[in-house]
């Protein structure tokens, strides 16, 4: 069966924005300007979105509204995860931490969750085979993003997720257990042993996505193999709390941390006391500097890594830079004598590694065990500014074992690319996320076999003189694959999910493994794997077996599942498409790929499933995508179809935009972009062609949250979204064109009134549609310094929206993301810490359950409504029984 042109998965790109202080500085996927962006989609279509984007990155926050162009599409897909949390200012340090200790604070109701999506996931699912579906392309099991590695010789794993905490497994990967649930953050910068085998953490991915969270600092675990991680492992003071951690690296009887704020120390042997700031190249713009506030500050101190000379560890180098650019970004060294010298950037006798500001960028460095190699991996602003192909600049090796050099170039894309690589389509090749994917590792045993991470993994066996690709990014482009659903992928091996950012090598019953982490979990292979003639290798085992769930959901679906009784739960997951789980299912599949975002999931029939992709685009199936991949030699068998509305083809639609079907008709369906879209068709529509825009927000607006019930519709939005100049707004109306009108909201969200930050969900009161809730996103004016971020989350109107009364109380200061109105009359909100609830008839608030400290970003009943699910992004979906909660 000849391969058919493929795929429908968007990877992201690189954009910049400043998230002020708050999430780690984000970027995210291609612009929604293709009309098309479902469907069989060949790697120049995802080539040719990025080709369009060079040229457009930036360290200033882009304006919403200056002329509409490529950059500011880019930037509205990067900023939404962070404006929501941020606008309209900047968001002072430790708002989380104290939002963390209020929530614990509050009383609980009766009742625990349950996880409802600890099973396998199979991204290989061979019953979900149509056309928008990623099934064969050979991750097998996945899970959610995995930040960090660590593992050890006695057969024990660590895996630090991006938003789901750290997790242990004490048979060389599976079976895993979490170890890090009491803390305040579960965002993984780094995981690192030291040479007495304790395990230390640094809270705070820095990936520098649009998802991942600040930290609040870093913890060590004295006993690994059996103890967990707790507020009282915390090292030193609150220095490090509110910022990432790119690495942790040990040398003269120190632990360095390279952070989001500089590069800091700590002593290994006394935790207590204070970190010491080593180096920040603006300290101006740190925390209580005199420019703190300003709006570039997030990126004025980025430091990506820590090289220590393994023969004299007062000899250390720096890797300091933003990944797309700024005069300060450089390796920085000091006079080995003078230990509390100053640091001076290096311009000479560094061999082929580049020391130009525009050429140094994200870096990774990794020594042999023996000090004889030292190797580095750099990506360059510039080539990621200029160059539609890559951002990598490439891989070096210092043969003196010295940080300081010289250095020699030993790999580039092109090469890498020419090795049996999945990404060899101008526009997209090896290294072109290098400012997100990196990792970087040597065997132990051999100073010569390192293993390296970008979008796919590699792997040199002789020092960099040869390369191949042993983790392709997917099996698609090459010839043993097929579709057949009989096979995982056709005759080709198993590979890695892509897009990798953690890396250790530990033995297991007297083996080597090398473990990778990525953004579908973790997978391991032998060391000294076995490789086929391509180079690929036949040895890949998929770690993902259902017990480590950090699984990112923006969403969740239920319907009933009328094949096999019970229900049928969906979600769509960043970078892991969209799950199903049907009532007798052991193991999830996957019918649709890419970053899913919100779903509609008909109550009466769990397989009539809208999945929305980015930037509004949405599928829509009836029979749970269920095919056997025989579209792909016959068009008119495939059950999925691509009904975006045309706010998706202009790019006037946020990232993850909102969707909604009116809960009393589940025909008609909400989607908000510029315009608030309607269509009455339900689950039948075919063509984008059948919504209708019933309102235009206006130039410069776009939805952030929809709702209705009896052709009543409410209409969130903001534009400017992000801190200059940011504004929001509320328009309801009916289903039917008629009645719209903009509601009069306070400019600078005096006391009592809807403040002027990011409104992110409305809850309807199904018996009167007069009665609505709102919830609104960010922190209040103790946090945020920003004009009119007044105060509360809850928000409720008895007429229409026309007036609104803050029902906040005893909330925690905490964004709030969704609500849904029991069956009583009770009120439950998701917040990015977990789910509170106010009884009927009651002001105050109380937690439901003890989720660990993970955003819950939707919030949906069953269909009967007596069950309520949440959408964790970072620990999978939960469930918990309506009567425990009311």
């Amino acid at each position: 069966m000849p391969a058919p042109t493929r795929r429908r998965r968007w990877l992201t790109i690189c954009a910049s924005t400043a998230s002020a202080g708050l999430l780690a500085i984000p970027a995210s996927a291609a612009p929604g300007g293709d009309s098309s962006p479902f469907g069989v989609r060949a790697l120049a279509q995802l080539a040719a979105g990025h080709e369009q984007s060079v040229g457009a990155m930036s360290p200033k926050v882009a304006e919403d509204d200056d002329d509409g162009n490529e950059a500011d599409e880019i930037a509205e897909g990067a900023d939404q995860y962070a404006e929501a949390r941020t606008s309209p200012g900047i968001v002072a340090p430790g708002a989380y931490g104290a939002a963390w200790a209020a929530l614990t604070d509050l009383p609980r109701t009766k009742g625990s969750w349950r996880s409802v999506t600890n099973l396998p996931y199979n991204s290989d699912d061979p019953r979900y085979r149509d056309i928008d579906s990623n099934s064969s392309g050979g991750s097998g099991n996945v899970t959610g993003r995995t930040a960090a590695m660590a593992a050890d010789d006695a057969g024990y794993v660590y895996a630090g997720s991006a938003g789901g905490g750290v997790w242990r497994s004490r048979s060389g990967g599976g079976h895993w257990k979490p170890i890090s649930d009491r803390l305040s953050s579960q965002s993984t910068g780094a995981l690192a042993l030291d040479g007495t085998g304790r395990l230390w953490l640094g809270t705070g991915e820095a990936s520098t996505n649009a998802d991942a969270y600040l930290g609040s600092g870093v913890y060590v675990l004295s006993d690994p193999h059996h103890g967990t991680f707790s507020s009282r492992s915390r090292v030193g003071g609150d220095e490090l709390e509110s910022t990432t951690i790119h690495e942790l690296r040990f040398g003269g009887g120190k632990v360095w941390a390279a952070t989001s704020e500089g590069v800091w120390s700590h002593s290994t042997k006394k935790l207590s006391g204070a970190w010491k700031l080593e180096f920040a190249p603006n300290p101006d713009y740190l925390p209580g500097g005199s420019k703190a506030d300003d709006p570039d500050a997030a990126y004025k101190n980025i430091a990506n890594d820590i090289a220590i000379d393994p023969k004299d560890p007062s000899k250390v180098v720096l890797a300091v830079g933003w990944r797309s650019g700024d005069d300060y970004n450089g390796f920085y060294t000091r006079d080995a004598k003078a230990s509390h010298g100053t640091w001076t950037r290096i311009t000479s006798g560094f061999g082929d590694l580049p020391t130009d500001a525009d050429d140094v960028g994200n870096v990774t460095f990794a020594r042999s065990a023996d000090g004889s190699r030292y190797y580095a991996i750099d990506q360059s602003p510039e080539q990621l500014n200029t160059n539609p192909d890559s951002g990598l600049e490439g891989i070096y090796v210092s043969k003196s074992g010295s940080p300081k050099g010289p250095w020699t170039k030993i790999a580039d894309y092109k090469g890498l690319a020419a090795d049996n690589s999945a990404l060899t389509t101008p526009g997209y090749m090896p290294g072109v996320q290098a400012w997100y994917n990196q990792f970087l590792t040597v065997d132990p045993v051999n100073a010569e076999h390192v293993y390296a991470g970008l979008e796919e993994v590699y792997e040199t066996q002789d020092g960099g003189g040869t390369w191949s690709t042993v983790g392709p990014y997917w099996n698609f482009t090459f010839p043993c694959w097929s579709i057949d659903p009989a096979k995982q992928t056709g005759d080709c091996n198993q590979t890695t999910h892509s897009d990798q950012h953690g890396v250790a090598i530990g033995r297991y019953h007297g083996k080597s493994f090398v473990y990778v982490g990525n953004d579908g979990g973790v997978y391991r292979r032998p060391v000294d794997g076995a490789q086929d003639s391509s180079g690929h290798a036949t040895d890949w085992t998929s770690l993902n077996d259902g017990t480590i769930d950090t699984l990112q959901y923006y969403s969740v679906g239920v319907g009933k599942d009328l094949d096999h009784g019970g229900v049928s739960v969906t979600g769509g997951l960043q970078d892991n498409g969209q799950s199903i789980l049907r009532s007798n299912d052991k193991v999830m599949g996957s019918n649709f790929g890419g970053d899913g975002g919100d779903t509609l999931t008909d109550p009466a029939n769990g397989c009539n499933i809208a999945e929305e992709y980015v930037y509004l685009s949405i599928q829509v199936t009836q029979n749970c995508a269920v095919n056997d991949g025989s579209w792909a030699t016959d068009a008119s068998k495939a059950t999925s179809y691509n009904v975006a509305p045309a706010d998706n083809a202009t790019g006037e639609a946020r990232f993850i935009a909102p969707l909604a079907a009116d809960a009393k008709n589940s025909s008609t369906w909400i989607a908000g972009g510029r315009h608030v879209w309607v269509q009455t068709h339900g689950y039948a529509i075919r063509s984008g062609d059948e919504w209708k825009s019933v309102y235009d927000l206006g130039a410069g607006h776009t939805a952030t949250a929809v709702a209705a019930s009896g052709g009543k519709v409410y209409a969130a939005w903001c534009g400017p979204c992000n801190n200059q100049g940011f504004a929001r707004g509320i328009s309801v109306g009916n289903a039917d064109g008629t009645g719209w009108h903009d509601i009069t909201l306070p400019a600078t969200g005096a006391d009592g009134t809807v403040p002027n930050r990011y409104l992110s969900g409305f809850a309807i009161d199904p018996r009167n549609a007069d009665h609505v809730y709102l919830t609104v996103s960010g922190f209040s004016r103790q946090w945020t310094e920003g004009p009119g971020a007044g105060v509360g989350h809850v928000f409720e109107s008895r007429d229409g929206g026309t007036t609104w009364k803050d029902i906040s109380a005893n909330l925690p200061d905490v964004p709030a993301d969704s609500a849904v109105v029991t069956p009583s009359g009770g009120l439950a909100v998701a917040t990015d810490l977990g789910v509170v609830h106010r009884a009927p008839g009651h002001t105050k608030w109380q937690r439901v359950g003890s989720l660990p400290a993970v955003a819950v970003l939707q919030l949906k009943p069953s269909p009967d409504g007596r069950t309520l699910y949440a959408a964790t992004h970072g620990r999978g979906i939960y469930r918990i029984p309506v009567r425990d909660v009311d």
